[in-house]
């Protein structure tokens, strides 16, 4: 296939809506009752935080996409900065995120789904066949969309973006309708109080609905303006979706009814929780219209996830660690097409009868596998600030010297609260997927003529491993027995994330240090040339 480029085609608008469309996924239909379940009426305070540590991580990569607009560039900014090891791991953790998402994604479509059609899962709530056939038929549709060419997808995400909105807002006017003050003073969450708080965070979804703010940057080498557009559209898409979720979670903790939080707000289990809430106060109406949007929301962002996953490929074979039939562009549409291919293959895989067996009990390792990733940002803008000072920066972050280790701590929080079980399975993967990293340097002379180099610029990276699992392994979310006891807990929260959060920082600064002498910038003209619309 004839190499082709990149065809610069999204406004503001569409990257924008992009981030929304990521952002108001299947996050929205469970995240406020999962938030209220651990947190009680605090749960707003989780959705701010949670939108505060996503605004300090995507203003540092606002910097950095204006400065150098890669498709895919959360996996190679690392590998510009520190080498082609930091890189890798960088790409194998987004990989793992970006594929399961799709899978994520369609699970809450079939859950929700079944709420109405029969026979799509079984009593366990784990698909059958047909359950299963329609997830694979839902993602066959977003390869179909993807596969035409990027200016279609980016107006079909925009117009159901759009619908997107509509739902939720229709929701929050119908339950301040019919709102109970004395349920902000109910308890029962669990664990409640400022655990349950910093818990919520990852556990009931809300990082995992933020995540979506990285579309804007793996769409950079698309966009018309990347320089003004993809910096705004990272603001505008954060800030938009935290009011509408904030609105979201203060109307369902006002709008349930007293006798059904009398057990507790721990004691809320609802499969589909707005159509169940909708009905409890007579809006049939409404439990039909969420019905609809609870299809058409996580659809929409599974199939923006599998656009991204074709460019996360893209990027990782542009780095040297993946086949490089995967970062041909086709002439004529400026797609990725042999990875968009790829990414549907592994999107149905995900979503094989036994992989999934609920929403909530895989957002966690989705969340920590992208925080694993995002976490490397923060240290290449410092490090660029120091070994390229004249790089042209269009955005030019202001304050970078505080916000970005901000961000690498935030990132870093957010992990640790996903909890032992999910990070020591995250990170020993990574490492042993390090494998597969050298028997593609032993493919590649380019690559082993920097092996040494690189691996001492990856030192500090397995420091942050091994300190995150000692941590958790002694901390208030390390791991628990049968009865749900922690035996080797020797720090209680909240000094557990504290410790980790001074940890965190004396590592950034390390990580800074183990910077490449002179980074390995590469200037893609079939990236960052312009291109006239075909």
């Amino acid at each position: 296939m004839e190499q082709g480029q990149f065809k610069k085609k999204l406004t503001l608008l569409d990257l924008t809506f992009l981030g929304c469309g990521s952002i108001i996924g299947s996050g929205w239909l469970y995240g406020s009752m999962n938030a209220a379940s651990l947190a009680g009426s605090l749960a707003w305070i989780s959705w701010i935080i949670g939108a505060i540590i996503f605004m300090l991580i995507g203003l540092v990569y606002a910097e950095l996409s204006a400065a150098l607009p890669r498709s895919g560039g959360f996996l190679r900014y690392p590998d510009y900065s520190h080498g082609s090891m930091v890189g890798y791991l960088a790409g194998f953790a987004s990989l793992l995120g970006y594929t399961s998402v799709i899978g994520v994604e369609v699970e809450a479509v079939r859950q929700y789904a079944s709420a109405w059609l029969g026979g799509m899962q079984d009593a366990n709530g784990n698909p059958t066949i047909l359950g299963f056939l329609v997830q694979a038929a839902l993602i066959v549709l977003f390869f179909l969309i993807n596969y035409w060419s990027v200016n279609f997808f980016g107006k079909v995400n925009t117009a159901l973006t759009f619908f997107k909105f509509v739902v939720p807002i229709l929701i929050v006017i119908i339950l301040l309708l019919n709102m109970h003050p004395s349920n902000f003073s109910a308890g029962g969450a669990d664990p409640g109080g400022i655990h349950g708080v910093f818990k919520a965070v990852v556990a009931a979804g809300i990082a995992f609905a933020f995540l979506g703010f990285r579309q804007s940057v793996d769409f950079a080498a698309e966009a018309k303006k990347p320089q003004t557009s993809v910096p705004w559209s990272i603001i505008l898409s954060v800030v938009l979706c935290l009011v509408l979720y904030i609105i979201l979670q203060i109307a369902f903790i006002g709008a349930v009814p007293a006798n059904v939080i009398n057990g507790g707000w721990a004691s809320i289990d609802w499969e589909s929780p707005w159509v169940n809430l909708a009905k409890l106060l007579g809006a049939y109406w409404l439990a039909t219209l969420v019905s609809i949007d609870a299809a058409i929301s996580p659809a929409a962002t599974g199939n923006i996830f599998l656009s991204g996953t074709a460019r996360v490929m893209f990027a990782w074979a542009k780095n040297g660690y993946f086949y490089s039939i995967f970062q041909k562009v086709d002439k004529r549409t400026g797609l990725p097409r042999g990875a968009l291919w790829l990414a549907l293959i592994m999107g149905i895989a995900w979503t094989l009868p036994g992989q999934f067996q609920s929403w909530s009990g895989l957002v966690g390792a989705v969340t920590s596998a992208f925080v694993l990733t995002y976490m490397l940002g923060p240290i290449s803008l410092a490090s660029f600030r120091k070994t390229d000072p004249d790089l042209p920066r269009p955005f030019k972050l202001r304050g970078a010297s505080v916000i970005s280790p901000l961000a690498f701590v935030a990132a870093s929080l957010v992990a640790y609260w996903s909890g032992w079980a999910t990070m020591e399975i995250l990170i020993v993967l990574m490492v042993a997927s390090l494998i597969l990293y050298l028997a593609f340097v032993d493919k590649d002379k380019r690559l082993r003529a920097t092996l040494k180099e690189d691996f001492k610029a990856t030192i500090w990276l397995f420091g942050y491993y091994a300190f995150m699992l000692i941590i958790l392994f002694i901390g208030s979310f390390g791991p628990t027995n049968d009865d749900g006891e922690m035996p080797h807990q020797l720090i209680k929260g909240p000094w557990d994330s504290i410790i980790l959060a001074v940890g965190a920082l004396v590592i950034y600064y390390w990580g800074v240090a183990s910077a490449l002498k002179k980074s390995r910038i590469i200037l893609e003209e079939d990236e960052v040339s312009d291109v006239q619309a075909s």
